[in-house]
């Protein structure tokens, strides 16, 4: 699942980000309320985890503009502001969860659970390219009708290659979007896995699904 981050703290963004990741979330941040309130017009997200005291345009003005717009992504606000008048005008405004920091990230990732399981019945659980199939709830992946296993990180590039289906996908997108932000963007990580992964989903099938577009990055997709 995707998850929009709007925080400002650089600390609590890479604490957060970190740990969404290592549960296998794809993780999207944003640094202030105008580049957060963009991606969410711009892209899809499962949940949006929003700040209050936000450069540029605050938490309050982010959640306006999302209800104005229609948008039904659910938000947590995560936030020190701590008082029962914020708490009652964020939940007033529409978020779905009011979190104060400093929180626990069990915590947390506990509320997204639960937010998310109440819109599970809406979102499809199976991923789709030609015969691969990919069950977001079991974690399974399948070729026709063999079992295929894959790694934890194997199986988070896979998602984000199938949800974003016919798209090149460069090393840095693969990077920022499966690892840390930090990892060394000259590594040889991302060539291993897709190598790993291409082996397993591809070598003993057809059609061939995962492709090197050289110099530029990688695209799921079967070939016209």
């Amino acid at each position: 699942m995707r998850i929009l981050l709007v925080e400002d703290d650089k600390n609590v963004a890479r604490f957060v980000n970190k740990g969404l990741k290592e549960n296998l979330f794809l993780v999207d941040l944003a640094k202030d309320g105008e580049e957060g309130f963009e991606l969410i017009i711009q892209e899809k997200y499962d949940l949006i985890i929003l700040d209050i005291l936000l450069p540029k345009m605050d938490g309050w003005q982010v959640l306006q503009k999302i209800k104005e717009k229609g948008i039904e992504t659910p938000v947590i606000i995560l936030t020190a502001r701590d008082s029962t008048p914020d708490v009652v005008k964020g939940l007033n405004l529409g978020a779905d969860d009011y979190l104060i920091k400093p929180f626990s990230f069990s915590e947390l990732l506990a509320r997204m659970r639960a937010i998310l399981r109440r819109g599970k019945i809406q979102r499809p659980t199976e991923l789709k390219v030609a015969n691969l199939v990919l069950n977001q709830m079991t974690r399974e992946v399948y070729r026709d009708t063999v079992r295929i296993d894959l790694t934890s990180k194997e199986y988070a590039l896979l998602e984000y290659f199938i949800q974003n289906t016919g798209l090149i996908l460069t090393r840095t997108m693969l990077l920022e979007a499966v690892w840390d932000y930090n990892f060394d963007p000259m590594t040889n990580v991302i060539d291993v896995h897709i190598n790993h992964l291409r082996n397993k989903i591809d070598r003993d099938f057809t059609p061939k699904l995962l492709h090197t577009i050289k110099g530029v990055g990688y695209v799921l997709k079967a070939k016209d």
